[in-house]
Order: C-alpha cells, then structure tokens, then sequence
C-alpha cells in the first residue's frame, strides 16, 4: 500500500502533532483485522498523537476467547475485531463509549447499547469469472448457488471470519432450517475450499473455480495490481439477502482498561477524516462517516440491495459455529 498521499495530509488534518507529555503511554490494541490491512494506520496514530501503541494481531475468534480467559486482567485496551459476533463475544468486557464517538456513524453500524462502534463497512459479495460468466447468468440469490448446476464451481472458506458473518445473517433473515439447507446443498457442490478471501478470487481468475464468496475488496488489490484485463468481477446479489450484507468492522475498549483517553483517541482518529480516507482509499472499504469520498471503482452503498438486519442479530457467533459443524462444515 502506497501511504505517502494520506500521510501528507495527517498535518493539516490532525493538528500540530504529538501533545506534550502523550509519548508516555502505551496503548495496547487487540487486532483481528489483519496487520498489512490496518497496521499503517495504526502506526500513522502513533506518529500523529506521541501515543505508543502495542498491537497483538491474531484472528478475531482467538482473540475474543483469550480475552474471555484473561477477564479483568487482560493487558488489552481496545480489542479491534472484523466483524459484530467478536465484539458481541466480549461485549461484557466493554465500556460503554461516549456519544461523542457513537455518534460519528449511522446506528446501524455501532453497537445497539453502546460499547462498539464501526470503524469500516465491508459488503458481502461473489465473485466470478468474466471468462466463463456475466452477472446474468448469476442468480438473483445466493441461496440458488445449491442448484446441482454449480456442482465443482463454487469456492469458499468456511473457517473465515467474514463468512461466517455471512452465516449469522443468513440465520437472522432465513432462520436455521433454510440456513442449514444452504450450507448442506452448497457441501453437496463440492466446493473447493480455502482459508481465506484472497486464494479465492485468485482461484476464480486462474479458473480453478467460476465463483467464490468473498468480501468486496479483495478484488480491487487484484485490478490495481494486474489491471483491468483482470478476468474477475464483484456480483452483488439482485435480490439483496446475506449474500449482500454490509459488515462492520468496529472497535471497542476494554472496562480493564487503564488507558480510556488515549483508547478514545484512538477511535476518534480511525473515525476522522484521515481515518476514513485511509480505508476508503488505502483498503478500498466503505467510510461509516458521513461526506467521506468514495473510489469510483467502490458500488455505492445505496446501489447494494443489503438487508435490513437489527445489530443485536448478528453478534450471536457462537450459534452460527455450532451450525456450521451440525452441517459437516467446519470441524
């Protein structure tokens, strides 16, 4: 990622740089988003603020389970996860944020109570084969890929994070019973499977596979870097459903913390201008701020037919697990 832009802007948009007597305090940081995603912005925090900040980065799912086994003595200031179910995990372990930062997104995209807020909107979609396919030959929705049709085509990565987010909102709009049908007919597909987001969209362009469900920005890393003759494309799903949901990525602080203020500035940053730019720009994902501009390669989020999802609905991680292996698909 080429950073040089945004940092040129941090000056004029942060201020006069670090406060005096910042440079002391250490603000530990759980990750779950990935550290070639977020560790510049979060080293470009510390550059601005003084603030030095540790960061343990690890998937999501590990880290909510190590801070449900650290309890009130976790090390960990603010636990910065990819999707709700993390944070719904510990959201006892939380503080409640102040309005001032709830307040800087839409309330579909912050904690129903209080102790999250969004940071980043990531949408749901599949990704195909320009070679082999054209959006009309995709289904309107993601529920039809079970048509024997697609048998050998389909790619996913059920261990992911993002996918089971997915799961979760197929179990808040469909209920288990239709969500448990999806799940065995796409196994009765034999797709092939993979770890992640990024082995699949190169899978589709390589013709390993014809589609993949994956997040929307993984393709845009494809095109910048081999073009637009990259044969695969995003595919948002016509008749909206899970296939097309918006996911946040969000952050929250620990009630352990010893650390609030320098925690709340750090939310404050990634919710700025510089911080939205930065995922909007550097990531290709979608600002939760309001009048942040967009790439033009980005769909509009008012274009994507997303599903209207109450956020309390798509904490519940644990079930959509316990779901998945009843259906043979993770161990």
């Amino acid at each position: 990622m080429v950073l040089l832009p945004l940092i040129g802007t941090v000056a004029t948009a942060c201020g006069n740089g670090p406060d005096e007597g910042e440079s002391s305090q250490t603000l530990t940081i759980y990750s779950g988003r990935s550290e070639t995603l977020v560790d510049p912005v979060i080293q470009l925090f510390g550059q601005t603020t003084g603030i030095k900040v540790k960061v343990n980065y690890a998937s999501t799912p590990q880290l909510a389970a190590t801070l449900l086994e650290e309890g009130g003595n976790t090390p960990a200031d603010i636990f910065f996860a990819q999707d709700p179910g993390g944070l719904g995990a510990v959201v006892e372990m939380l503080s409640t944020l102040p309005d001032s930062i709830l307040d800087r997104v839409p309330d579909w995209a912050r904690s129903p109570t209080g102790q999250w807020v969004g940071i980043s909107g990531r949408a749901r979609t599949v990704v195909y084969n320009t070679e082999r396919l054209t959006e009309a030959d995709l289904p309107d929705d993601i529920f039809d890929f079970i048509d024997p049709k697609w048998k050998g085509r389909i790619g996913w990565a059920p261990g992911n994070a993002s996918f089971q987010t997915m799961v979760t909102a197929m179990r808040a709009l469909w209920g288990e019973d239709k969500t448990l049908r999806w799940l065995e007919g796409i196994q009765a597909n034999d797709p092939n499977v993979y770890p992640k987001n990024t082995p699949q969209v190169a899978a589709v362009a390589a013709g390993e596979i014809d589609v993949g469900f994956v997040n929307h920005y993984y393709l845009f890393r494809f095109l910048a870097e081999e073009g637009e003759s990259f044969p695969a494309r995003n595919y948002h799903p016509r008749a909206g459903g899970p296939g097309a949901t918006i996911m946040v990525a969000g952050a929250g602080i620990l009630e352990a913390s010893k650390n609030k203020e320098p925690a709340e500035k750090f939310l404050e940053f990634l919710l700025s201008t510089v911080g939205q730019q930065y995922f909007a720009a550097q990531t290709f994902e979608y600002p939760l701020v309001e009048g942040i501009n967009t790439p033009l390669v980005l769909v509009p989020l008012s274009e994507i037919n997303q599903p209207n999802i109450p956020m309390k609905d798509m904490t519940d991680l644990r079930a959509t697990q316990d779901l998945l292996r009843k259906a043979g698909v993770i161990p």
